[in-house]
């Protein structure tokens, strides 16, 4: 079985491998094509690849090509994670934004929209040539806005296209070990979107579990999320947010953070990186170790600054230990391969299972997934404030697919100036014009103003 991985000489590529190593499972991956627009980096992934497989018997054989036809043809599983504009346009999202007093984050606020804008030509492209080389295989997506690009791909694949986050998974994980629970005998009520989510309930042995969670001081704090929003406002909204919902829900704050850091996260990043692919142009025999202390790394610095600013302490060992996405997207690629169901959060076409929004929508919430597809479980209503932002947010990544299909400007100003953390449309205009100008894979997108 074929796997391609788009984005193949991404940093984070040697954790799925390492996931497929570990896969003893049939039918199983038996060759990885990486594909990646740069030799280089492909190079210094294919060093880590090889250190990891070493001392396996029959690992997955590893190709790589920067042909996109090539990569896909016949595959069975893609795993979508490009970046387009690299870092460098990373920390253009960050600083436009930061630049105008807002929040600068990669999928959170306008950052998200640019990242969008620029994104979802190239993600369209991409599944047109799946459509055409690979039909039957379905498409894995990480790239973000996870949701927003999941949706665009879905014009054209349907619903073969399904896109994975670990930020669930992990919060769910947190708040049933902080009772003494087993994470796989609860039954999460949690929805939203991509990033915009809450665990509303955790069902164990046929019962709501999460009263007691909020109810209980020792157990909260074992929580990273509850620590991070606090008791008090996690107890008022009876449900555990999503940990990317600080942004909204202490702007002001997650601001002060980010903007008084030395680096953002994209520059912090940008520099390790480059480093890590340098360190290992030079001294290719070290390549696994250098990735592994670069993981260390990141994985510690990760939302740093706002769990400092909320006092929420450093991240649990267990979670840094518990593994992401590529655990996610080997359960999700082998049980549609193999068989068997299981019940898993997924961003997906909402049809009917989350009210108030439009079918077409692409929503995160328990889907069953068994060989014949991903099917999304219907939900209880959302109450009207966690409904109002999840429609306001929607109706601006909507915005930003029309606005990159037609190349719209005006229909881009509209998202900007739509999303609830962007305070007018003067400062809509602003971020626009300053986009335009720091990142030429948007600029090319938007057609010039009449």
């Amino acid at each position: 079985m074929r796997l391609t991985i788009l984005g193949g000489g991404g940093f984070r590529v040697p954790l799925v491998y390492g996931a497929l190593l570990r896969d003893t499972g049939r039918p199983r991956v038996d060759e990885v094509v990486l594909y990646d627009v740069s030799e280089e980096r492909l190079t210094a992934v294919g060093h880590v690849l090889a250190q990891l497989a070493a001392g396996h018997d029959d690992p997955p054989r590893v190709r790589v090509s920067t042909d996109l036809d090539d990569a896909l043809r016949d595959t069975a599983f893609v795993f979508s994670a490009i970046r387009v504009g690299g870092l460098e346009g990373r920390t253009a999202d960050e600083r436009v934004a930061l630049d105008l007093g807002l929040l600068g984050q990669e999928t959170i606020g306008p950052g998200g929209i640019a990242f969008g804008l620029r994104t979802i030509p190239v993600a369209l492209h991409v599944a047109e040539r799946v459509a055409a080389v690979a039909p039957r295989a379905w498409v894995i997506n990480f790239t973000n806005p996870a949701g927003m690009i999941t949706e665009a791909m879905q014009r054209v694949l349907g619903e073969r296209v399904v896109g994975i986050c670990d930020s669930p998974v992990g919060l769910i994980r947190r708040a049933a070990r902080s009772l003494g629970l087993d994470p796989a005998r609860t039954a999460p009520d949690y929805v939203g979107l991509n990033h915009l989510g809450w665990l509303r309930g955790l069902s164990h042995a046929g019962r709501d579990v999460l009263p007691d969670l909020l109810a209980d001081d020792t157990a909260l704090k074992l929580v990273e999320e509850a620590r991070l929003f606090g008791p008090e406002w996690v107890r008022s909204l009876g449900a555990l947010p999503n940990e990317y919902l600080y942004y909204y829900y202490y702007t002001r704050e997650a601001v002060a953070a980010i903007g008084g850091a030395a680096q953002t996260r994209g520059e912090a990043l940008l520099q390790q990186q480059a480093r890590f692919y340098s360190t290992v142009r030079q001294e290719p025999g070290h390549a696994l170790a250098e990735w592994q202390r670069a993981r260390r790394e990141r994985d510690a610095s990760y939302m740093a600054d706002t769990r400092d600013t909320a006092q929420a302490g450093e991240r649990d060992a267990a979670d840094l230990s518990a593994g992401g996405y590529e655990g996610i997207a080997l359960a999700l690629m082998t049980t549609l391969a193999r068989g068997g169901s299981t019940t898993m959060i997924l961003n997906v076409r909402n049809g009917s299972a989350v009210a108030g929004l439009p079918p077409e929508a692409v929503v995160e919430i328990p889907c069953v997934v068994d060989a014949g597809g991903v099917r999304p479980l219907a939900t209880k209503a959302l109450p009207g404030p966690f409904l109002g932002l999840v429609q306001q947010v929607k109706a601006v990544e909507q915005l930003t697919i029309k606005a990159a299909v037609t190349g719209s400007a005006g229909v881009a100003l509209q998202a900007f100036a739509s999303h609830p953390l962007v305070d007018s449309v003067s400062v809509a205009s602003l971020l626009l014009d300053g986009y335009r100008a720091r990142i030429p894979e948007l600029a090319a997108v938007l057609r010039p103003a009449p």
